[in-house]
């Protein structure tokens, strides 16, 4: 899968998320990258939320703060999937995994909720 049908497939996945939860999504950049960092500690990572939880925020937290950054990764994703269908299907899930950790779900809860 190219880059380009990689990055479509992310925008989906975002797409997925109802309208009335999206609107309560604050100052976070979804990006794509091929690997993730070698520092990761796995290779096979598909996502990565970093950032301040809206349940962590206070009201220090808007004064000169970054976006919060989602990460989806290429290269792993598609190692793990099998086909087209499986890809969108995966990164679907790990798109929503991770704007849930922007919303303060940590991954216990979501493994529970199916979502791991």
């Amino acid at each position: 899968m190219s880059r380009e049908d990689f990055e479509t497939a992310v925008g989906e996945g975002l797409d997925l998320i109802p309208p009335e939860l999206a609107r309560h999504i604050d100052n976070v950049v979804v990006l794509v990258e091929d690997d993730p960092p070698a520092d990761a500690g796995d290779a096979d990572l598909l996502g990565l939320y970093e950032g301040t939880p809206l349940t962590e925020r206070g009201e220090w937290w808007a004064a000169g703060s970054l976006p919060d950054r989602i990460t989806i990764y290429r290269n792993p994703t598609l190692r793990f999937c099998e086909s087209v269908d499986e890809v969108a299907e995966e990164v679907a899930v790990t798109v929503i995994h991770e704007i849930a950790h922007h919303f303060g779900i940590d991954d216990a809860r979501l493994h529970a909720l199916g979502w791991g």
